[in-house]
């Protein structure tokens, strides 16, 4: 499951896992990874000894903890060191990377719901990570089941899905435009089935572009 970096030598695949909370985007990671062993698992914010720490920060605490402008901060902060430490290092040894979020979730939960920031997380993506998955999986579901869900796990990590349906309802139509721009790196994925069913359609679209990445090698 290999591309190839400009020198010409193998590099590993880059798959995202996208959506609002509670839509089992985690559960469809764990899946697609089973498939695959030899791939590297990760997740965002964290993926890093570094990024885990800036996890933390985020993630728990009061919903008004953080401006939405500190958040990007943090949130690229923590890409950055996962780029470096984490990424980037798997794909030049030829390692598949899948990876629960990335850099859409800061274009939807900040750039989309927060103030109108779109504009600024861009110009900070491009300076400090300038890299995009080579397929990226949109899990979309219903946001009211997605948030009762998410709430359900009591995972301690509450912070996102303590902001209310309203803000779930403003993210899920982030990640819909999002992948209506993105159509060559983004799939929209129904999250409202067995997901067993959902993960043969995720495995099938890995399987595609695998294929179509090695004839165009």
């Amino acid at each position: 499951m290999n591309t190839h970096a400009h020198d010409g030598s193998p590099r590993g695949l880059f798959i995202s896992f996208e959506g609002i909370d509670g839509s089992g985007k985690s559960t469809q990671v764990k899946l697609l990874a089973e498939r695959f062993p030899d791939a590297v698992l990760t997740r965002e914010p964290g993926g890093s000894a570094g990024a885990e720490e800036i996890r933390a920060l985020l993630l728990t605490g009061d919903p008004d903890r953080w401006s939405a402008e500190t958040e990007i901060l943090l949130f690229t902060a923590a890409r950055r060191d996962h780029l470096e430490k984490t990424i980037r290092p798997a794909l030049a040894a030829g390692k598949t990377v899948i990876c629960d979020r990335f850099a859409d979730s800061t274009r939807v939960y900040q750039g989309a719901t927060r103030g109108a920031l779109r504009s600024t997380v861009d110009a900070l993506h491009d300076v400090m990570i300038g890299q995009e998955p080579d397929l990226t999986f949109i899990i979309d579901m219903d946001p009211e089941a997605a948030l009762t869900r998410g709430l359900a796990r009591k995972s301690g990590e509450d912070r996102f899905e303590d902001m209310g349906l309203a803000f779930q309802e403003t993210l899920r139509h982030g990640f819909l435009s999002l992948a209506k721009a993105n159509p060559q790196r983004c799939v929209l994925i129904d999250g409202n089935r067995d997901p067993q069913a959902i993960a043969a359609e995720i495995a099938a679209h890995v399987a595609d572009r695998s294929a179509n990445v090695s004839e165009g090698a």
